[in-house]
């Protein structure tokens, strides 16, 4: 296997640092990891960012802020709304990036939306883990997420909350920190989503319905395609197809 660069570092919009590896050389890429993720768990652990790079791709791959190697500060000031489109494009114009590919799993998808509505031009957006009301309407998992951040340890074995707070202690997540993630959620309406005019890769799970339906995104997209597949929203991104989907896509 290639391994990454070393972890570089760059001061956001705020000062606050960002973190970022790349694999591979070629034409660039920025794929942003899910939430209570990272670039490592993400994209380099199982494979689909060497699968990516070997397709002849510079694959960049950011910490988003308040995971993985980036700042995670405590202070609600730190959480602004499109808090992490303005890290994603504080990166984009810190590579001089100006011929790229964009994509995100997740919250990284949800980051790639607003970035492309608030001025991205990337050639071709990717979105995995992700269906149109997780764009549309930011806030119907909010309560989700705060229940299993504010009781940690509390939660029934097996649940999904457990699930989600095992993977938090697998990223050794900051639940303060990610706290503050869920007050910089910001919805893309539905008809800046039909202005995306650009090609688009919708790639879920066959069981992943925890962001809306993925089919309805593609189908909302003017050039969206839907990819399925195996599993769910937690399983699908350790497999395989994941990252081949992508590299098909991208090679086109």
């Amino acid at each position: 296997m290639t391994e990454p660069t070393a972890t570089r570092f760059l001061p956001s919009f705020d000062n606050h640092c960002i973190a970022w590896r790349e694999l591979g050389t070629g034409r660039p890429v920025v794929l942003i990891h899910g939430y209570f993720s990272d670039a490592q768990t993400n994209w380099i652990r199982y494979g689909h960012a060497e699968r990516i790079a070997a397709a002849g791709f510079r694959v960049i791959m950011p910490d988003l802020r308040a995971h993985g190697e980036s700042d995670r500060p405590h202070e609600a000031a730190a959480y602004p709304l499109d808090a992490l489109t303005r890290d994603g494009h504080a990166l984009i114009e810190h590579l001089g990036l100006t011929d790229y590919d964009l994509g995100g799993y997740s919250l990284g998808a949800r980051t790639v939306s607003r970035m492309i509505a608030t001025g991205a031009r990337p050639r071709r957006a990717i979105f995995a883990g992700m269906g149109l009301e997780g764009l549309t309407d930011t806030h119907r998992r909010v309560d989700h997420f705060r229940n299993i951040l504010t009781r940690l340890g509390q939660h029934e074995r097996g649940s999904p909350e457990w699930l989600a707070e095992a993977f938090l202690k697998s990223t050794k997540g900051d639940a303060k920190a990610l706290l503050g993630i869920l007050d910089t959620f910001t919805d893309t309406p539905l008809a800046s989503l039909r202005d995306f005019d650009l090609p688009a890769l919708v790639v879920a799970g066959v069981d992943d319905h925890d962001n809306g339906s993925a089919r309805d995104l593609a189908a909302t997209l003017p050039q969206g395609r839907y990819v399925e597949v195996p599993g769910n929203h937690m399983s699908s991104v350790v497999k395989p197809e994941l990252g081949a989907a992508i590299a098909e896509f991208l090679a086109e």
